[in-house]
């Protein structure tokens, strides 16, 4: 595999759905489909965390307003991931160091994430919640379908990757006003979330 361009796609997947990524490079490699995914990605546990992870955020992306909530907490955790994929690939490789791949892989989720969470704050204006629902399955096929070409045809990929990540940073300064009215209205749903209930 071309380990730039995977570990640049593997960065934009994972600030979108980081548990597919692991999840799929894992199936890959244990599968035999792949011989350059690295062992740590293809541990049991690793996967069935990972498959189990990915379930819960199928259902938490797809509700309005909590899906901002599930954002929010996955900031770190989607470039944290990005990163170690990254080291992961470079490890087994042995073209690149591991540090420096960790840096391309972390950075280019945390790109991914925040465009990511910004359009979905967007999209949060919409009274319906069939649009959540849409975007959301869209993502989870095109993180699987950009992996997939990625792990046969990592260069192209890679130049998808990049459009997609281009054309969304640019429907969030777009969508800029909307993403702020939608941040204020996430604020109140989050507040009365804590205030305690009123005896009936």
């Amino acid at each position: 595999m071309s380990l730039l361009p995977l570990i640049f796609t593997a960065g934009w997947a994972s600030g979108i759905n980081a548990y597919a990524v692991v999840l799929l490079f894992g199936l890959f490699g244990i599968t035999g489909l792949s011989d350059d995914v690295p062992e740590g990605l293809q541990r049991p546990d690793v996967l069935i965390a990972a498959g189990v992870l990915f379930l819960v955020e199928a259902v938490a992306d797809k509700i309005p307003y909590f899906d901002s909530f599930w954002d929010s907490i996955h900031t770190v955790i989607r470039p944290a991931s990005g990163a170690v994929v990254a080291a992961l690939l470079a490890g087994s490789d042995g073209s690149l160091p591991q540090l420096g791949a960790a840096a391309v892989g972390g950075t280019t989720a945390l790109v991914s994430h925040l465009v990511k969470a910004g359009l979905r704050m967007g999209i949060n204006t919409s009274p319906e919640p069939a649009s959540n629902i849409i975007v959301s399955t869209l993502e989870d096929l095109g993180v699987a379908g950009v992996i997939t070409l990625a792990v046969f045809h990592p260069l192209p990929a890679a130049i998808i990757a990049g459009v997609l990540l281009i054309i969304g940073i640019v429907l969030v300064v777009f969508l800029a006003k909307r993403i702020r009215r939608s941040w204020r209205r996430f604020r109140q749903w989050w507040e009365s979330r804590q205030r305690p209930a009123l005896p009936g």
